[in-house]
């Protein structure tokens, strides 16, 4: 119960799951637990490893976890906290975002212990026939109580029939796959809550829901997204996703300690009380930097972005950054950092020299009319792009 507990927003209903908890022990049957993923965009940030972290301690205790992968979905689209009908996927992009999710789930779930499934074995063979059953299961009424149903509803803004099946199939994942609990974000409870109704329709023992927080991105104020760009990809460099660590704020380290370590809440609450009395702060978010950056690289690599990050801290060059040949010496300092991939165009490179953030030979560039004559130049754009630009005549 504590390792569920942990970090954890609502357990629906506790009672419940202690008392599932309490069968699964004196008859050794492992509970079926459950987190879906629609394959909507092709890589996983670490703000989704939240669930996948709290299926993992589950896992290790010895239960049954199952990784499923909404691939017939995906194709409704989750109108969850939308405003607008979201756009279906094709057949195509599901596919392809599917394959990369199984890789990146591996690196935090046990493999050899994970029944992988996709929701389309069941929802193809349902047909027609089968989804106006299903359908006949839920009211509309009860439908509209859905938050972001009813405020388009009372916007005038359109809701299409088919977002309604969105989560009567999300629940009836639970059916097909006699789930004991689903895992979710806060975001996802009208969907949760579907599959325990379901299950009750169809004569099962009611799966048990528990939903975690949101993780707040890089800036502590919004819930991580690529769209605001306050993201770590857990694909990212390992050089990339320590510096990002360390770039949170000191009051946000302890929230990611909660939601994303794997150290025991005793080990994160000494490590709180050490700050608290004097030590640096730093010295803490460097911890949880190196255990990142090693669950989805290795130690090695941890160690060494570590390196990296206190070598540019200092004014440093890297041990190791891309190397580029152009040709067309005598060249302009913006079509060097365009050519060199460190600005989208030379207009944007001649921003970021007004600002300060182009260094060519760790000297900062003011001049946006410089010219480099052939040779071999190190570049840097901000604190963490570099390149050694091999230019030739």
């Amino acid at each position: 119960m504590a390792v569920t507990l942990r970090g954890a927003q609502e357990l629906i209903p506790q009672e419940d799951w202690a008392q599932k908890l309490a069968k699964s022990e004196a008859t050794k049957v492992p509970l079926r637990i459950k987190l879906g993923l629609d394959p909507t965009a092709p890589d996983i940030h670490i703000g989704h490893t939240v669930v996948l972290n709290k299926l993992r301690q589950l896992q290790e205790l010895g239960h049954t976890v199952i990784f499923l992968i909404g691939d017939f979905t995906s194709m409704i689209g989750d109108p969850s906290g939308r405003n607008t009908t979201r756009p279906p996927l094709t057949a195509e992009q599901i596919k392809i975002n599917a394959q990369t999710y199984r890789v990146q789930a591996d690196k935090i779930l046990d493999p050899a212990r994970t029944e992988l499934r996709y929701n389309s074995e069941w929802s193809d063979p349902l047909g027609a026939r089968g989804l106006i059953q299903l359908a006949a299961k839920y009211t509309v009424a009860r439908m509209m109580e859905r938050d972001d149903f009813n405020k388009r509803f009372k916007e005038g803004r359109s809701i299409s029939v088919h977002e309604f099946l969105y989560p009567l199939m999300q629940g009836y994942d639970s059916v097909a796959l006699r789930s004991d609990l689903e895992l979710g974000g806060t975001d996802q409870k009208f969907n949760l809550l579907m599959g325990r109704h379901l299950q009750q329709e169809y004569g099962q023992e009611p799966q048990c829901i528990l939903t975690m927080p949101l993780l707040e991105g890089l800036d502590g104020v919004d819930k991580m997204s690529k769209s605001k760009n306050n993201y770590i990809g857990i694909n990212e460099e390992a050089n990339t996703m320590f510096a990002k660590v360390l770039s949170i704020s000191d009051e946000l380290m302890w929230r990611w300690y909660t939601l994303l370590s794997f150290r025991s809440e005793a080990e994160i609450a000494t490590l709180k009380k050490e700050v608290e009395g004097g030590r640096n702060p730093k010295d803490a978010k460097v911890l949880l930097a190196r255990e990142i950056t090693a669950r989805f690289h290795n130690a090695h690599a941890a160690a060494a972005a570590e390196r990296d990050f206190a070598n540019r801290s200092k004014g440093g060059i890297p041990d190791e950054i891309p190397e580029v040949r152009l040709g067309g010496a005598p060249l302009g300092i913006g079509q060097l950092l365009k050519q060199a991939g460190l600005a989208p165009s030379a207009s944007e490179a001649h921003r970021l020299i007004e600002g300060g953030g182009v260094r060519v030979d760790s000297s900062m560039v003011s001049d946006k009319a410089l010219k480099l004559e052939a040779g071999t130049y190190v570049l840097q754009v901000g604190k963490r792009k570099f390149a050694r630009i091999l230019l030739a005549a």
